[in-house]
């Protein structure tokens, strides 16, 4: 230990003892180890939105994009994230994350109650077992899905209806394990579907309430890129998944989500295409039907110059029993949405978009969008929206 010319005669009369030195030199260079790898990033999300047409009351059902951000300007979301990496060259390397966010999405996102807290936060681990084994442990993004909740690291403003049903978060382990260079494999288990932090399905009141302490959800994906030797493909990427389980103790039978997606670059420098099928269900429970929702995803990222981006996306959504809300209940709901988003990027770290999306009622159950106090009078909502993005 170095130890300065002051500090030498602050020992020698006694004001300072060189044992207690010693331990807080060391408890400071652990500290200062221990942080030296360690990354602060984040991002501020705000919007304004326009829908056309008078009286906005009956709005489609777009996560994080419901009647309460029409016609006005919004801060989305404020995120924070705080972590260390695993070192790629550790084969016994340790890191963690911590994501904590503000903002009315979270709410929507479903990890704590209110508009601030805690999104996600893991203890990250690799085994050097074969190739090496990482693991997460704690409250991590879930597996499945083509887009993310976060949207700057979307391809567009506004979330697709796959996404929306999709589950967003667990509390739980994952392990994550590349088999060779080109297909990598997951699972996991975790407490529920639900991704409040922590929650359980065991616990409840009343007769039937609550499953076994060792009922769990269960998470599984497979992902492949394609070689270099497959020309223009080259670099391509499949993506399957599975999550099964349920949300909370009174969920009576589990349900499943399956999701398919695929990235693929084309002959054209700077044009990408990509699809997403999504699928959520259960099989009901005493007498009663069960309930599901598909969706069918087509996307397009034409890449014009180095900062002006073209992007398209078009969906088809149905579902059995009315989750959208838009339809009278228990019908069936169909909906066919189409995105075209402008990005410029004319500041750095700032993603700025325009946005027009137009959604369309197609199963014939009457008018869902629109109206006020008279109640919904349209089958058609059209949407116009800038998001500006600041990364840091």
């Amino acid at each position: 230990m170095k130890v300065n010319q002051w500090t030498l005669g602050l020992a020698a009369v006694g004001l300072v003892t060189m044992p207690g030195l010693v331990v807080a030199e060391e408890a400071s260079q652990h500290l200062l180890t221990a942080l030296s790898s360690t990354t602060i990033s984040g991002f501020v999300d705000t919007s304004a939105n326009w829908n056309l047409g008078s009286g906005n009351a009956n709005t489609p059902a777009i996560p994080m994009n419901g009647a309460g951000k029409q016609d006005g300007f919004n801060l989305n979301y404020v995120q924070l994230t705080i972590q260390k990496p695993l070192d790629a060259q550790d084969n016994w390397a340790a890191g963690y994350r911590v994501d904590l966010g503000y903002g009315d999405d979270l709410t929507t996102f479903g990890t704590v109650t209110g508009t601030s807290g805690i999104k996600q936060a893991y203890v990250a681990l690799r085994a050097p077992v074969g190739n090496g084994i990482d693991f997460k442990m704690g409250v991590f993004d879930t597996i499945i899905g083509y887009e993310t909740f976060e949207r700057v690291n979307n391809p567009h403003y506004t979330h697709s209806y796959g996404w929306g049903i999709e589950p967003t978060s667990h509390t739980g382990l994952l392990a994550s394990y590349q088999l060779t260079e080109l297909v990598g494999v997951s699972a996991g288990v975790a407490n529920s579907t639900t991704p409040v932090i922590n929650n359980r399905t065991h616990l409840g009141t009343g007769l039937g309430v609550g499953h076994a302490e060792s009922y769990k959800t269960y998470l599984g994906s497979l992902t492949i890129k394609a070689p270099e030797s497959w020309g223009f493909i080259a670099g391509s990427s499949l993506y399957a998944g599975v999550i099964n389980g349920v949300g909370t103790a009174a969920a009576a039978t589990a349900s499943q989500n399956y999701y398919v997606g695929t990235t693929l670059n084309t002959p054209w420098a700077g044009v990408k295409v990509g699809a997403a099928y999504d699928y959520a269900g259960n099989n009901g429970f005493a007498g009663i039907a069960g309930t599901h929702a598909n969706t069918i995803a087509g996307y397009v990222s034409i890449k014009a110059t180095e900062k002006l981006t073209f992007l398209e996306r078009v969906e088809h959504y149905k579902d059995s029993t009315d989750r959208t809300g838009t339809t009278t209940a228990g019908r069936p709901s169909r909906i066919v949405a189409l995105t075209s988003t402008l990005q410029y990027d004319l500041w750095a770290n700032v993603i700025s978009r325009l946005e027009v999306r137009w959604d369309h009622q197609a199963d014939g159950n009457g008018r869902a969008f629109g109206g006020g106090a008279n109640g919904a009078d349209r089958r058609n909502a059209l949407l116009v929206a800038a998001n500006v993005i600041y990364k840091f």
